[in-house]
């Protein structure tokens, strides 16, 4: 009798168990390529307003200094998704690497490219970059393939500025202010401190708006996302539908809540010591931000058109861009109301 009700504890306890970790919240480890910077606050606040939790995922946020070590920890096994610019779906798809966006949030780059406030005078145009140092978040990052497109466009070797990684936000002021770097391609709330602090700052080119992003790309150009390798996607749907939900509700909160309000619900040390020059600059972000989380076809065709006339590799592979990304989990998170 005894050894009857000892077995019948040892399957209560392991249906208990089993039960148990089937109700366990989901764990995703997300890479972001410069939590800081205003093109991936709505990943932060998304964390901060407690959205992933709501819909049943635990979100561990790893900060890099770029998109391409980002990149590497998914690719690598380390993190599972991505929280950073769409345009290195592109690019991997081109080397057989299948990367999927399953959800955007910002409808232009953000991408400046700034002239050191002591090389002002000196350097007038793109062209003049040639045989310069130029600061970027990290080799490789969306950052550094903007400034060689732009190099290109203006009839310059890509290969003439010899580029290195400062960063973004206080890393790359401070290359700047130190004359380490002649200019660099930054982000907000890096680009309007320069500006309140500069009067008369150089930038060579601008996507912070949807003017200036189609007068540089011709049209739009989707910034940031999450994606993520094929393989993953299809065996986390739920997942990923529960971080494209919190994203969607994150970007529906920014866009009925004042600049004042947003700034309040961010880390303090990403907000920094200025809070002027970051409500500043986030003031100047929000219409950057989409209000759905869905990708622009067009947006996407432009980004491939950057690439194929920019790079051979990519012009060689004859990408089909449809398959870099995916509106359904977008699609779904609209339906909810």
């Amino acid at each position: 009798m005894m050894r009857k009700f000892g077995r019948a504890i040892v399957v209560c306890l392991a249906a208990l168990g089993l039960a148990g970790s089937a109700q366990a919240t989901p764990k995703v480890t997300l890479a972001i390529g410069g939590a800081g910077c205003l093109c991936y606050l709505p990943t932060v606040l998304t964390k901060q307003l407690g959205f992933f939790a709501k819909e049943g995922v635990d979100v561990n946020m790893v900060n890099f200094k770029g998109g391409s070590q980002a990149l590497t920890a998914v690719i690598g096994g380390s993190a599972d998704v991505v929280s950073g610019y769409f345009d290195h779906t592109v690019e991997l798809a081109a080397k057989g690497q299948h990367m999927t966006s399953f959800v955007v949030y910002d409808r232009f780059p953000g991408l400046v490219l700034v002239v050191a406030p002591g090389e002002t005078d000196k350097i007038k145009t793109v062209a003049d970059l040639a045989g310069k140092t130029v600061g970027v978040s990290a080799p490789g990052s969306s950052t550094d393939l903007f400034l060689k497109y732009l190099l290109k466009k203006a009839g310059v070797d890509p290969k003439s500025a010899s580029t290195i990684g400062v960063g973004l936000g206080g890393t790359a002021i401070a290359a700047m202010e130190q004359g380490r770097i002649d200019a660099a391609v930054m982000l907000d709330p890096a680009v309007t401190v320069l500006q309140a602090k500069y009067k008369d700052l150089r930038l060579l080119s601008d996507t912070r708006s949807q003017k200036d992003t189609e007068a540089v790309f011709g049209g739009d150009y989707p910034g940031g996302a999450f994606y993520t390798r094929a393989s993953w996607l299809s065996k986390h749907p739920a997942e990923a539908q529960a971080m494209t939900n919190a994203v969607v509700d994150t970007l529906r909160w920014i866009h009925s809540h004042s600049a004042e309000e947003i700034m309040a619900k961010m880390p303090p040390a990403m907000v920094g010591k200025d809070k002027a020059a970051y409500l500043a600059a986030l003031k100047n972000t929000i219409p950057m931000y989409s209000t759905d989380g869905k990708m622009d076809p067009k947006g996407a065709a432009a980004v491939l058109a950057v690439f194929t006339q920019g790079s051979k590799a990519v012009a060689d592979a004859h990408v089909d861009v449809t398959k870099t990304y995916t509106n359904a989990f977008a699609d779904k998170a609209a339906a909810r109301n």
